[in-house]
C-alpha cells in the first residue's frame, strides 16, 4: 500500500500502482505537502481493508491511467461484498473526487460522504475548518 487512496497491487506478475477512483484521502506522501489531517489515519483504514496479499476484483472505467502512470480502479473484496473506495468514503477516511470520465459512482460516493459528514465520523470530526 502506497497511502489512503493508492495502493499497489500484482496483476499476472506484475506490480502496479492502483489510484482507488472517486476518493481523495488526506496526504501523507506527497513530497510538497505536509502530512495532513487524517492523513495516517487513512492509510491505516485503507491497510486493514487490504492487508498484503489480499486478492481483490479490479474494476475499471472509461479512462485507465493517471497522468503518472498509475491503473485507475475501484476496488471490491470478492466474496466479502466490500467496495472498497466507498467503504473508504463512508467510515469517513475520505472525500469524494470525481474526474470525469471516470464518475460511474460519483452520486453515491457523494451521498456516503454527506452521510459520514452528519454522522461526523473521521475526518469530519477530526479535521474541521
Amino acid at each position: 500500500m502506497i497511502d489512503g487512496d493508492t495502493i499497489t497491487v500484482e496483476i499476472d506478475g506484475d506490480v502496479e500502482r492502483v489510484r482507488l477512483i472517486g476518493i481523495d484521502t488526506p496526504e501523507t506522501k506527497h513530497p510538497r505537502k505536509p502530512i495532513e489531517c487524517y492523513g495516517p489515519e487513512a492509510s491505516d483504514f485503507t491497510a486493514s481493508l487490504l492487508p498484503i496479499g489480499t486478492a481483490i476484483l479490479l474494476e475499471r472505467d472509461l479512462v485507465g491511467r493517471d497522468d503518472y502512470g498509475r491503473l485507475l480502479g475501484y476496488v471490491h473484496l470478492p466474496g466479502a461484498d466490500v467496495f472498497v473506495n466507498r467503504e473508504i468514503i463512508r467510515r469517513g477516511y475520505a472525500q469524494p473526487m470525481t474526474i470525469e470520465p471516470n464518475s460511474t459512482y460519483a452520486g453515491d460516493f457523494a451521498d456516503d460522504a454527506r452521510a459520514a459528514e452528519r454522522e461526523n465520523l473521521g475526518i469530519w470530526a477530526e479535521c474541521a475548518g
